[in-house]
């Protein structure tokens, strides 16, 4: 590395210089710094808006699931097996796929050699469960806090290797230049957020070879959100220099909590607890599940089914599934503006309609599951302590103890499995730029549950493996950078004259963001019109024009919230963008979403007619490709269909790969 200065629009900006720059902290992130320096590639560094203050280290469930190769028990189990599965999930690439599963024993053996407590039995054997969409039983856990274990270990690694770290260095720009296949990147600028009183705001310039994009899903579109206050995304700087996004509409969508955001998946639906709402002022209190499922056996048997049927889900809604009280939820929350908890005191049935609960009502898939776990008790609560104690202790140590509480929750966004399009090495459209993470989207339609974890790790040993053998040199001389990237700075910082130059502010930064959020959150959530989604989109291009042209700000220290602005609106435009031209393809529900279609199928159990919805023909068009989408210096959106590559099916001659591997012919 090395640090020099150059002078744009008179303003003295510092140069950090460096073959690649990894930006975020995640468990993704921290995994391909390791791996760079692994590979030898240690002229590296990580630049973080808050260390420690991403999903990876600030998100869970009852047990949070790590998805990999099975390594235990008598059933079979093979990469091609593992990457077919994944395939079938829809909207993935099979070779992708491949490399999730024939690298996943990598990364996970990576993580149990640096501390991370993955349970294994006498024998050495790292045991499984089945996880959703998951018919072998690869899911494995380290508790509530896997990621935050895994971030936890990785990031003591990375200061044990002294790798540089950049915190509280807010990325607002990604640089490019031309190169013979049109453009690839050159760096990036950032505000560092301490110095950005000072004359030049603040803004630091990073001259890299390479940049590595681990920021996660764009945490900060949707107001019911699962993910962690400080995580906002930044996936709108990829997308305005062009880069290509594949299956953004796919989000999953679930139940958590709101005053502490938590997942509320696995144990605390098995245990059975309580639904009930209220008005907004905590009275006329109502166990609203009751009116809509016949009997306390079915009701408490779905109840316990969202477990592990934890995403929303528009195939499970119908013969009273457990998606049906995703829905229910939604209905009363978002439509008769009322508030929803869980009981984990009392059983359900105990002020409803129903009759109250007892065991012996459950369907025999939960019945023996409770049976099994020794959890046939008195109460929800009871029950947790004999499942899963830590589930308990994790919300009394955020201030709420759920033994004596209800807890407030909604149907949140909790994760996008779309986003930028990459290759098997997880590069992105735009050459240099690498996608991992959440901000990659391999995910697909259907994913497993902890999939995306492995994804993460194992994106960051192939963008690692890729950049040291083919990018592995200096960047450029810092006259060579300023003349690639001048004119881009120059506008940047337009931008920020133009937001301080005084007036009066617009309106607050916080209102803009929450104007953002309650559009995504009633037009491109869980619940989708296409009757409504064109006017949406034009209102979303409407804000976006105030945002990026009239905004006025107080002074510096609002000026890395209103880049972030700028980023979310940007995603908020072609997110919706991306949800029009599915829905224009004849595209239904599927994956954690419902369409809207007033001529579609009633839902079993609702009387509302509005909630009618449309199923995807296994056939459709929409079902046999991919959704790529990207946008122009015009924000005119490009659209392209393409058909999902096939899981490879290679004669693996050992000879053959030995001769290809020691000729460095494998990673090109």
């Amino acid at each position: 590395m090395n640090q020099k200065s150059i002078i744009i629009n008179h303003k003295t900006l510092p140069v950090r210089s460096y073959n690649t720059i990894i930006i975020g902290s995640g468990a993704a992130a921290l995994n391909a710094a390791i791996y760079l320096h692994n590979y030898g590639q240690k002229d590296i560094a990580i630049i973080t808006e808050q260390w420690g203050g991403g999903t990876s280290n600030n998100a869970g469930s009852d047990k949070q699931t790590y998805y990999k190769l099975s390594v235990s028990g008598n059933k079979s189990d093979s990469p091609y097996d593992m990457a077919n599965d994944l395939f079938k999930g829809g909207s993935m690439h099979g070779d992708i796929a491949m490399c999730e599963a024939q690298q996943s024993l990598q990364a996970f053996y990576n993580l149990v050699n640096l501390g991370v407590s993955f349970p294994h039995d006498k024998f050495g054997g790292f045991v499984g469960y089945k996880t959703d969409h998951d018919s072998v039983g690869r899911g494995t856990s380290a508790g509530p806090l896997t990621s935050q274990k895994m971030f936890e270990c990785l990031s003591k690694e990375v200061i044990r290797r002294e790798i540089t770290i950049y915190d509280k260095h807010n990325v607002i720009s990604l640089l490019t230049k031309k190169n013979n296949n049109g453009k690839c990147i050159t760096g990036a600028v950032t505000i560092d957020k301490t110095k950005a009183n000072q004359s030049q705001y603040g803004i630091v310039l990073f001259n890299a070879v390479n940049i590595i994009l681990a920021t996660g899903g764009p945490a900060g579109l949707y107001l019911n959100s699962v993910y962690p206050k400080s995580q906002t995304g930044s996936t709108g700087m990829a997308l305005k220099i062009g880069t290509v996004a594949q299956n953004i509409t796919e989000s999953q969508f679930g139940l958590a909590s709101l005053k502490f955001r938590w997942n509320l998946s696995g144990s605390y639906q098995q245990v059975i607890p309580r639904y009930y709402s209220t008005d907004q002022s905590d009275m006329d209190e109502k166990e609203f599940l009751n009116e809509y499922f016949p009997d306390i056996g079915t009701l408490s048997s779905a109840i316990f089914l969202k477990g592990y049927q934890w995403p929303f889900d528009p195939g499970k809604l119908n013969n009273f599934g457990s998606s049906l009280i995703d829905l229910l939820v939604y209905q009363e929350t978002f439509i008769k503006k009322r508030k929803v908890f869980l009981d984990y005191t009392r059983n359900p049935g105990v002020t409803g309609i129903l009759e109250e609960f007892s065991p012996e009502l459950l369907n025999k898939e939960a019945y023996d599951y409770l049976k099994k776990s020794n959890s046939i008790l008195g109460t929800p609560i009871k029950r947790l302590e004999r499942m899963n104690p830590p589930a308990i202790e994790l919300f009394r140590r955020n201030g709420i103890n759920i033994a004596i509480e209800p807890l407030e929750i909604a149907v949140c966004a909790q994760h996008n499995n779309g986003g930028l399009k990459g290759n098997i090495w997880w590069e992105s459209s735009i050459k240099h730029l690498f996608s991992i993470g959440e901000v990659n989207g391999s995910h697909g339609v259907h994913r497993p549950g902890g999939s995306a974890l492995n994804a993460g790790q194992v994106g960051g040993i192939r963008a690692a493996m890729f950049i040291s053998s083919n990018y592995n040199y200096e960047p450029p001389e810092i006259e060579q950078f300023q003349k690639d990237c001048s004119n881009q700075v120059k506008d940047l910082i337009q931008s920020a004259d133009n937001m301080l130059k005084g007036g009066k502010p617009s309106e607050d930064i916080n209102h803009l963001r929450r104007n953002i959020q309650q559009s995504m959150t009633k037009n491109g959530a869980f619940i989708r019109d296409k009757d409504k989604i064109k006017d949406a989109v034009i209102s979303a291009r409407q804000l976006n024009e105030i945002i990026n042209n009239e905004l006025i700000i107080r002074n510096l220290d609002d000026l890395s919230d209103a880049f972030r602005l700028i980023d979310l609106s940007l995603c908020h435009v072609v997110y919706l963008e991306a949800i029009a031209n599915y829905l224009s393809k004849n595209g239904g529900s599927r994956g954690s979403y419902l369409v809207i279609d007033k001529k579609g199928e009633k839902i079993i159990g609702i009387d509302e007619p509005g909630l009618k919805f449309k199923k995807n023909e296994q056939n459709s068009f929409v079902n046999k490709y991919i959704q790529e989408i990207s946008i122009d210096r015009n924000l005119s959106i490009n659209s392209n269909w393409i058909k999902p590559r096939s899981v490879p099916d290679e004669d693996q001659w050992f000879e053959a790969t030995w001769k290809d591997f020691r000729e460095n012919k494998i990673i090109k």
